[in-house]
Parts: structure tokens; sequence; C-alpha cells
């Protein structure tokens, strides 16, 4: 009888274990790849601007679940939002993208230079759904502002 009482025992942990696996996995993972990638996550877009200076002042306020991440050293920047309105940011404008993406993310398609279709600030941006895309290319940013303008 022991060994039935153990079996169960082992059968049951083991299902423990995984039932928290498949409850805790995902949100792991995320944060393993963004510590990687070095992305800085918001609730919100006010929140982005208040605790990172480097997130693009046409954001809005409003937009949820952020997904940021800068260039170690020249300017390039990826961004990710969810706009539940489904419009773009006041003052974008409609266009074909000018610079490239040198960055590369696990939550940025890398399809998005094909399915870009406007510009916001410096940056190029698709908006797909609810969800806004963007990138900032260091070099077009750097020479279409003046000397010594930080790039945002």
């Amino acid at each position: 009888m022991g060994g039935a009482r153990k079996a169960t025992a082992v059968v049951l942990g083991g299902a423990a274990v995984a039932a928290l696996v498949v409850m805790v996995g995902p949100a792991a993972i995320q944060q393993a790849q963004d510590r990687m990638d070095q992305t800085a996550r918001y609730p919100t877009g006010a929140a982005a601007k208040a605790e990172e200076h480097e997130v693009p002042s046409w954001l809005p306020d409003t937009a949820l679940r952020i997904a940021f991440l800068t260039g170690t050293h020249d300017g390039d920047r990826l961004i990710r939002a969810t706009l539940p309105d489904r419009v773009l940011p006041a003052g974008c404008t409609e266009g074909r993208p000018v610079g490239n993406v040198h960055l590369r993310a696990h939550w940025f398609p890398k399809d998005m230079p094909q399915r870009a279709n406007a510009h916001c600030g410096m940056y190029d941006v698709a908006l797909i759904g609810d969800q806004l895309y963007g990138w900032q290319d260091a070099a077009v940013a750097a020479s279409a502002r003046p000397s010594g303008v930080p790039v945002h």
C-alpha cells in the first residue's frame, strides 16, 4: 500500500509542477527575452513618458502595453504600443519609410519596413489593427535635426 501512495504523490507532484510551468512559463520566457534585448515595458503611454525620457512625445498617454527598445549608444529605437482607438497619433502623417530598422526584438515583426505607411516624429510606423509598430533610424534622425538636439 505504501508504494501506491508514493506513486500517487509523485504523479500529483509532477502534475502540480506541470501546471505551474504552463501558468508561469510564458511570462518567464517573455521576461528572459526582454532582458536579452533590453526591452522596457510600460502599462500606458503616460507611464512610459514619466519613466523613460527617450519615449517619443507623440505617443498618446492612453496607449497601452508599451514595449520600447533603444540602441545602446546610437539612437536607433523600436516601439510597439496598443492604440485602443485604432487611429494614428495626432501629428503623424502618411508616407513610406525613410529609415532602416537596425535593432531586433522578439516583439517586433521583421516585415515592418514593408508594412510601414506613416511617420510619427522621426519614427517610421505601421498601424496594424490596434497595434502600432515604429522604428527610428538614428542616421536619418540625426540628419534631420539641428546639431546638439537630442533625438526623440
